[in-house]
């Protein structure tokens, strides 16, 4: 699906246009239904915002925030053959557990994790895209189709043949996004799935007997075939230039087993995250990286950031440190009370004229936007631009 580039009459801004052409008797998509009621709940920084859809007889045209280019396209841009630095891979993975945190705990699952579905912008952020294969779970288990991930992400139960997976296949893939921003090639390269499931094999190792019937336990319709005994590779060596705390992390998210998995929740307290001795992971960016926002990397010792004493509580605060001594004495309060008074006045009066300033500012902000909704047709408020791919896909 290609992306092409427009621009909001409204606020400007450049958007991303997504086509899909409707067939005279079939009508829309199922895959685009559910992207668009998916899309529409999900909102959060690491996931792409869907602003709206327009819907004419002929298509659907869905309205993206822009963002300059997919992940796979960053790391052949900026990777050394592919591979990121290591504050760029922190960084990345970071927000990409987070979107998917998001994601599961709005109950969704995305179901096709992939570079290319990651979208980058100018800010550094990455953000989750594509949701043509998402589906919403819930409880009882539903039964899925097993046609969804691309190949070399797709977890093993899934190459298995199971239908009643759950969020663990993301987290699969996030496992070899993961790897492959470490070493710059995907982890796991094979032809069908068959040959798939064998590259993991050969890297995991063949899992014990005992752990396959209790997969096929969990899915009934899988059906177990006789596999060749591989030993498991060590993701040292695999990944060389990878620390011990990212082997660790890689380790828990490419678990063979679905249940031992851990979710991407419980991996954003990984302490490859939350704090590591390595100098190259340090908390301080060397110059060129691309560390996350701000306010979207993890604090030591909690998700959420200490809630921040209002500037008014600062001032207050701050009054209460002041000592007596810088007090004015009764002597010069003689002095300086008339200048003070004067001082407060001035200052009153340009508080009250910004507010009024500020209050007159939204009014007219509300009747343009008013305004604009009220006349925006065709594309609702947005134009098409030259025909350029938005995320190169």
């Amino acid at each position: 699906m290609n992306y092409i580039q427009g621009r909001s009459r409204t606020t400007n801004e450049i958007v991303a246009l997504k086509e899909i052409h409707l067939d005279a008797e079939e009508g829309t998509p199922s895959t685009a239904i559910r992207e668009i009621s998916l899309m529409k709940e999900l909102k959060h920084v690491n996931i792409v915002r869907l602003h709206d859809v327009i819907h004419t007889e002929t298509k659907l045209v869905l309205i993206f925030e822009y963002c300059d280019q997919d992940l796979k396209k960053y790391m052949d841009q900026h990777g050394d053959r592919g591979a990121l630095d290591p504050m760029t891979v922190r960084s990345f993975m970071y927000q990409l557990l987070k979107g998917t945190s998001f994601c599961h705990e709005n109950r969704v699952l995305h179901r096709d994790l992939k570079p290319q579905n990651l979208l980058i912008n100018r800010k550094g952020e990455l953000k989750l895209g594509d949701f043509g294969l998402a589906r919403a779970f819930g409880v009882p288990v539903n039964t899925f189709s097993n046609e969804v991930v691309t190949l070399w992400y797709r977890a093993p139960d899934v190459l298995l043949g199971s239908r009643t997976y759950n969020t663990s296949i993301d987290v699969w893939s996030c496992g070899c996004i993961f790897a492959e921003m470490i070493s710059g090639v995907p982890l796991f390269r094979g032809r069908d799935n068959q040959d798939q499931l064998l590259h993991i094999m050969r890297i995991v190792g063949t899992p014990e007997d005992r752990v396959l019937r209790k997969i096929a336990t969990e899915s009934p319709e899988i059906t177990l075939k006789q596999y060749p005994r591989y030993p498991k590779t060590p993701f040292q060596q695999v990944l060389p230039k990878a620390s011990a705390q990212a082997i660790d992390l890689l380790e828990r998210l490419l678990q063979f087993d679905p249940s031992k998995r851990m979710t991407a929740t419980e991996a954003l307290s990984h302490p490859y995250f939350t704090g590591t001795t390595n100098p190259s992971y340090g908390l301080t960016p060397p110059p060129g990286s691309m560390p996350p926002p701000p306010y979207n990397f993890p604090h030591p010792h909690a998700h959420q950031q200490p809630s921040q004493p209002q500037p008014q509580q600062q001032q207050q605060q701050q009054a209460q440190q002041v000592p007596q001594s810088q007090a004015y004495t009764h002597a010069q309060s003689g002095i300086y009370a008339q200048q003070d008074a004067a001082r407060l006045a001035q200052a009153q009066a340009m508080a009250q004229a910004q507010a009024a300033q500020a209050q007159a500012h939204a009014h007219a902000h509300a009747q343009a936007q008013a305004q604009a909704q009220a006349q925006a047709a065709g594309y609702g408020g947005v134009q098409y631009a030259p025909p350029q791919y938005a995320h190169g896909r």
